[in-house]
């Protein structure tokens, strides 16, 4: 168990979350359980990320990037920051969070990272940031897609979707900003395909 916080409150806020906000995961059976990998999903609510962990079983190991302002919101941070979410300042080359990234995927630990950058209310698309692709690439992992439905409610069934693992393709040791781009985008168009399938 590489985080016994993470595991006891999510085998309690799992079932109450999905009492009342229930999900319905399709693909799990594409989530490795022998090595780390980087989630991509879509963004379209502030409770994607819950939704997401609530998907995996307790003893699962993974982490989340989320924006840096969440950490300073009191009890919120520091539920968060244990629960092993860490920073990440959105805009900027935060080689921070970089480094917490593939720290974390070293370690074991799988990532869930939305790779838009922010939260797509209108059901347009924007181009995803480079950095997934990026981060996948230089710890050496593969990526996943992740289609999370844009309408949640009280009671209903928010589907989850997870695609096949997606090997990164590149040149050379580290790949090229291009190739991160390129990338990211592949997975995401994943992602949203899986979503208009349902």
């Amino acid at each position: 168990m590489k985080n016994p916080f993470y595991y006891h409150v999510h085998r309690i806020a799992r079932h109450i979350v999905t009492f009342f906000f229930p999900i319905k995961v399709s693909g799990i059976e594409n989530v490795p359980t022998d090595r780390p990998v980087v989630f991509c999903a879509n963004h379209t609510s502030g409770f994607d990320p819950v939704l997401i962990c609530c998907a995996f079983r307790s003893d699962y190991p993974v982490r989340l990037m989320a924006k840096k302002q969440l950490f300073s919101i009191p009890g919120l941070g520091w539920l968060i920051r244990n629960m092993g979410a860490f920073p990440v300042d959105r805009g900027h080359s935060d080689i921070s969070a970089v480094k917490n990234s593939i720290g974390a995927l070293r370690d074991g630990f799988s990532l869930i990272i939305f790779p838009e950058g922010t939260r797509i209310r209108d059901g347009k698309r924007i181009e995803p940031k480079s950095g997934a692709a990026m981060i996948a690439i230089r710890s050496g992992v593969q990526m996943v897609p992740v289609y999370i439905k844009k309408a949640k409610g009280l009671f209903r069934k928010t589907p989850v979707v997870f695609g096949e693992p997606y090997d990164p393709v590149y040149t050379g040791r580290k790949g090229t900003a291009e190739e991160y781009q390129h990338n990211t985008d592949v997975v995401m168009d994943r992602a949203y395909a899986m979503g208009e399938q349902l």
